[in-house]
């Protein structure tokens, strides 16, 4: 289309020039004393020419009054250009894990002027990486200054620095500033938020913050339900000196966490610790009905209050299907000599041993000897269980070593 109008404009000129080459006018210009005579033709041509230099003189003129501006914007593009070039520099650096020279790119990057409020925070994590915490800081206190309004960047940054640094206060404090802020729901804020949590021990934080993450799919539902069993585990643990807090807790734990053998385990020992050993019987039988743990059944024979019959016949049931189990034994064993049924409780503790020698087996056997009257082998026994304990940590100092 452009070349059809450019045919037909070099027609029409020609149409003009042929036109206007016999024109027969002409054009009289007087200045006295002087008298110029041309052709109309001529004149024209003459006047399109001034009109061409005139046009193309100003043009220069306005050119050359522009050319500082046109510098400068020069050389402002070419710096934005490099900065820009600096930062992506920095951003592939620092993800491939080249953090010395991400954190050289970013700063280069913000010495260009290019502004974009990712470079100190480039800087300042790359300095975190190579424990360069002095740098880490500046770069960091950069990125709160250039923030402008919105200090995501900067919170999350400062957060995780915190956690890593084991401030879980501090990182905190960071994430509820970022909330006052407007940003909620926020989903790496609520796993560094949890880590937080985990870090100050505030395992009932640490139920909430899981419980919003799997509202919103964004965590494992294995690692949630870890998460879960520590925060019981943890809160069980706790209540040490009050029994009325120990049973509210207990209370909510959820039914499928209560047969866990670890859950089991803290509330037994922690019910056992205050003096409530129906309580931690009836965990124990519970737990072991629906998983059984040789390690849980040794807890069954500290659950010594009274008249103990109950337990020895639950326990009894319980050999008729595990009758090679150690642990099981030596409960019996404690369970039978705390009843005085001194042949029973030998019995028992003598299989245990049969099948794995124990310090704790043979410290009963040695309480047995001493309640008979058999110092010898009351003296006997301890000696064994002495020699067995140096040996297990003997054998504990090696795995250490190796390690």
């Amino acid at each position: 289309m452009k070349f059809l109008l450019w045919l037909l404009g070099l027609f029409a000129l020609a149409v003009a020039l042929t036109l206007a080459a016999h024109n027969p006018g002409y054009v009289l210009l007087v200045y006295a004393p002087y008298r110029i005579e041309m052709s109309l033709s001529l004149f024209a041509v003459g006047l399109l020419a001034l009109f061409v230099l005139s046009y193309l003189a100003l043009r220069l003129l306005a050119a050359a009054l522009n050319l500082p501006a046109f510098v400068r914007q020069f050389r402002s593009q070419r710096a934005q250009a490099k900065g820009r070039a600096a930062m992506m520099e920095a951003l592939n650096a620092f993800f491939e894990g080249r953090y010395a020279t991400a954190e050289k790119a970013a700063a280069r990057a913000m010495e260009l002027g290019e502004n974009a409020s990712i470079n100190p925070i480039i800087a300042a994590r790359a300095a975190h990486e190579l424990r360069e915490f002095n740098k880490r800081d500046a770069y960091l206190a950069a990125a709160k200054e250039s923030a402008e309004g919105d200090s995501t960047l900067y919170l999350m940054a400062a957060t995780k620095f915190n956690l890593d640094q084991h401030q879980p206060e501090a990182a905190l404090q960071s994430l509820k500033t970022l909330q006052e802020s407007g940003v909620r729901g926020h989903v790496g804020a609520l796993h560094l938020e949890l880590k937080a949590q985990r870090q100050s021990k505030n395992w009932e934080g640490v139920l909430n913050v899981v419980t919003e993450l799997e509202r919103r799919e964004a965590i494992n539902s294995t690692y949630a339900s870890q998460m879960r069993q520590q925060a019981w585990l943890e809160r069980i643990r706790a209540q040490t000196q009050d029994i009325q807090a120990l049973r509210a807790v207990w209370k909510s734990v959820p039914d499928e966490f209560k047969q866990l053998t670890k859950i089991a385990t803290a509330g037994a020992r922690a019910y056992i610790q205050l003096g409530d050993y129906k309580k931690a019987q009836l965990i124990l039988t519970s737990s072991l009905n629906a998983n059984w743990d040789t390690d849980l059944i040794k807890l069954y024979g500290d659950c010594l209050s009274g008249d103990v019959i109950d337990l020895i016949e639950q326990a009894e049931l319980w050999l008729k299907e595990h009758t090679k189990d150690a642990g099981l034994l030596l409960s019996l064993g404690k369970l039978c000599l705390h009843q005085e049924l001194w042949g029973k409780a030998q019995n028992y503790l003598e299989a245990s041993i049969s099948i794995a020698p124990s310090r704790a087996a043979y410290s009963l056997l040695g309480q047995l000897a001493e309640k008979l009257q058999k110092p010898n082998d009351a003296s006997g026994y301890f000696k064994k269980a002495i020699s067995l304990a140096i040996e297990l940590k003997a054998g504990e100092r090696r795995i250490v070593i190796e390690e």
